[in-house]
C-alpha cells in the first residue's frame, strides 16, 4: 500500500499501486497532455507525453466521473 494525493480532489488517500486508477499528467502544465487550460483539445506533443507521469485518482473521484454523461449520451433518447 502507498499513500498519495488524488489528482482530482487533492485529498490524500491510501492505495495499491498495482490497482489504482491513474491519470497521465504533464508536470509542466499540471494537465493531461493535449488538454489546454481552457479545456480544449490539441494534439499532444511527443515531449509532453515523454515527461508526463501517472498520478493516482481516488475512488470517490472515479465514482463522481462515472455520473457525468459521455459526449453524445445526453442527446440520445431513453429506451
Amino acid at each position: 500500500m502507498e499513500t498519495g494525493r488524488c489528482y482530482g480532489c487533492k485529498r490524500e488517500f491510501s492505495f495499491d499501486p498495482a490497482e489504482v486508477e491513474t491519470f497521465l499528467v504533464d508536470p509542466e502544465t499540471g494537465l493531461p497532455p493535449g488538454l489546454t487550460v481552457l479545456a480544449s483539445l490539441r494534439p499532444a506533443t511527443p515531449e509532453a507525453v515523454a515527461r508526463s507521469v501517472d498520478l493516482p485518482v481516488c475512488p470517490d473521484c472515479i465514482e463522481r466521473a462515472k455520473r457525468f454523461p459521455r459526449e453524445g449520451e445526453a442527446d440520445r433518447p431513453a429506451g
